[in-house]
C-alpha cells in the first residue's frame, strides 16, 4: 500500500514495516505481507496518517555511465545523482536505460501512471538514434524489423531507417514497440553489428528536445497529454 500510494519503493516500504515504523489500526505490524484493505484499515507511518504526496512527473536526459536504479550493489553512480539537492519526493524511473545508453528517461511517484506507460498493450513506442560500426543496406534494415529470437525472446524493431553514414559507421533511427533488456544491442549483435552510441530521443510523441545532458525538468500538461493520447488510443482499440 505504501508503494502504491507513491510514498516509497516496495523495498523501502518493507524496511519501514520490519523496523516497526508502520501501524495498522493502532497496532505495529512487522510483516510486509500483512493484508491491507484500502478504506477499511487506518495506516500510519511514524505515527502520522498517510497523505498522498503531490504527484510528480519528470523527464531526464540520462548521461552515459549511470545505472538506472536507486542503489547499486557495486557502488556505481546512479541516475539519482542528477537529482541531488533537488528536494524531490520519492520518485522511480518509468522504464529503464542501460548504463551505456543515454537520453530520455521518465520518473514519477505515480505507480498507476507508470504501469500504464510501461504496459506493452498501452505504452507508447520508443525512438532511438543508434551509432553503429557498419553501413547497413536495405536488406539488413528489413531484417531488423523481421526480428530474431535470442534467449527465448523475439527481438525486432518496428522501424529501422538509415539517418546518415560515413566511411565505416552509420546512425540509425530505431523505433521499438516494446523494449526488452538490451533489446537494440542484442538485435544488432545478431547481425554482427556493434553499437557505438545509443540515445533515446522520444517516447511516443514526447521528444527529448534540447534538454541538456544530465538535466531534468517537470513534464508540462502538454507533455502528459502527448503520452496519454497514445495510451488512450491503445486502450480504446478492440
Amino acid at each position: 500500500m505504501l508503494s502504491k500510494a507513491g510514498l516509497c519503493s516496495r523495498t523501502e516500504a518493507a524496511r519501514w514495516i520490519v523496523d516497526g515504523r508502520v501501524t495498522v489500526d493502532g497496532r505495529v505490524i512487522n510483516n510486509p505481507e500483512f493484508p491491507i484493505i484500502d478504506g477499511r484499515h487506518h495506516v500510519r507511518v511514524d505515527g502520522q496518517p498517510l497523505d498522498a504526496p503531490k504527484r510528480v512527473y519528470l523527464m531526464l536526459n540520462k548521461p552515459r555511465g549511470l545505472v538506472t536504479t536507486a542503489q547499486d550493489e557495486r557502488g556505481r553512480d546512479t541516475v539519482y545523482r542528477c537529482f541531488d539537492a533537488a528536494g524531490l519526493p520519492w520518485i522511480a524511473p518509468v522504464g529503464r536505460l542501460d548504463k551505456a545508453s543515454e537520453g530520455l528517461l521518465l520518473f514519477s511517484n505515480d505507480p498507476q501512471w507508470a504501469a500504464r506507460l510501461t504496459d506493452p498493450a498501452t505504452g507508447p513506442d520508443k525512438t532511438y538514434h543508434v551509432q553503429i560500426d557498419a553501413i547497413p543496406d536495405a536488406a539488413q534494415l528489413q531484417a531488423l524489423c523481421a526480428g530474431i529470437e535470442d534467449e527465448g525472446e523475439v527481438l525486432r524493431a518496428r522501424r529501422a531507417t538509415l539517418l546518415r553514414s560515413g566511411d565505416k559507421t552509420a546512425w540509425l533511427e530505431v523505433v521499438l514497440e516494446e523494449g526488452r533488456n538490451r533489446h537494440i544491442r542484442r538485435l544488432l549483435a545478431a547481425f554482427d553489428i556493434n553499437v557505438l552510441r545509443l540515445v533515446r530521443v522520444a517516447i511516443g510523441q514526447l521528444p527529448l528536445g534540447e534538454l541538456g545532458k544530465g538535466a531534468w525538468r517537470e513534464l508540462s500538461q502538454h507533455d502528459l497529454d502527448l503520452l496519454h493520447a497514445v495510451a488512450d488510443s491503445a486502450a480504446a482499440t478492440p
